[in-house]
């Protein structure tokens, strides 16, 4: 069973950082034919992502995102799908999963669009199609900014109460759950771009550090792990509070 997992957390969260990051190069790289889309833009496409990843990781309840495991450890749920224990041994399943699927995911639009990162002439718009940026940069600022974006996240996903269902949030709350990301982004992104998932900044950067990419400047790890331990906090808080607000409304 926790293969299974592994292989739905991998190819749907690959699938959410191929579109995903896919995006943002259409919509920022020299030549592209959606140079200039916009935020807009950017945002439905990453909901789309969303929608996308969330309906084919139906066996694991299509998490997509360590913020969203670690909120639902948080919660107190027994499992994570029918069958799925919360214990350490899914939960690092769950994780490797994630990782790997966004690696995998963002070496796919590299090769989509590889000519245009080889040109682009700019090496933080090459960085920005891999992983997540400050507007204005401070830590602590940008920090709170993931911290409080991923709560929401978090907390609304687990509200729809469908996590421990499997099928349920895979597929019925994929809808929901990518209107929300798309509400996030503009409504929160602007200050940090949005990460609320520490796989899909994480793994683009690693891949961003590997890959052949002409010209492609630093991955900036100074910042890196703001995307990281900023969304992991924000959704163990999302889970304690959806735990306690579960517990009144019962």
């Amino acid at each position: 069973m926790l293969w299974t997992v592994f292989i739905s957390e991998l190819v749907g969260t690959a699938l959410l950082v191929l579109l995903g990051s896919g995006v943002v190069a259409t919509a920022t790289l020299t030549a592209s034919k959606g140079q200039g889309g916009g935020w807009l833009l950017i945002n439905l496409g990453w909901g789309a992502a969303v929608f996308a990843g969330a309906t084919v990781a139906v066996a694991s309840g299509a998490h997509l995102n360590p913020a969203i495991t670690i909120g639902i450890v948080a919660s107190g749920a027994t499992e994570f799908v029918p069958g799925v224990p919360v214990d350490a041994a899914s939960t690092m399943v769950y994780l490797a999963g994630q990782l790997l699927g966004a690696i995998l995911g963002v070496s796919a639009t590299w090769l989509a669009f590889k000519r245009h990162l080889d040109g682009e002439p700019d090496a933080a718009v090459k960085l920005g199609v891999f992983s997540t940026g400050p507007a204005l940069r401070g830590y602590g600022w940008n920090f709170t900014t993931e911290v409080t974006a991923t709560f929401v996240l978090v907390l609304v996903v687990l509200s729809f109460g469908k996590h421990g269902s499997g099928a349920g949030l895979a597929a019925l709350g994929s809808l929901p759950v990518a209107l929300l990301v798309v509400g996030i982004g503009a409504s929160l992104g602007g200050p940090t771009g949005y990460a609320i998932n520490p796989a899909r900044d994480l793994g683009p950067r690693i891949a961003h550090a590997i890959l052949p990419i002409r010209g492609k400047g630093s991955s900036d790890w100074a910042y890196a792990w703001v995307p990281v331990v900023g969304p992991l906090v924000g959704g163990a808080l999302g889970g304690l509070a959806a735990a306690a607000m579960a517990h009144v409304i019962a």
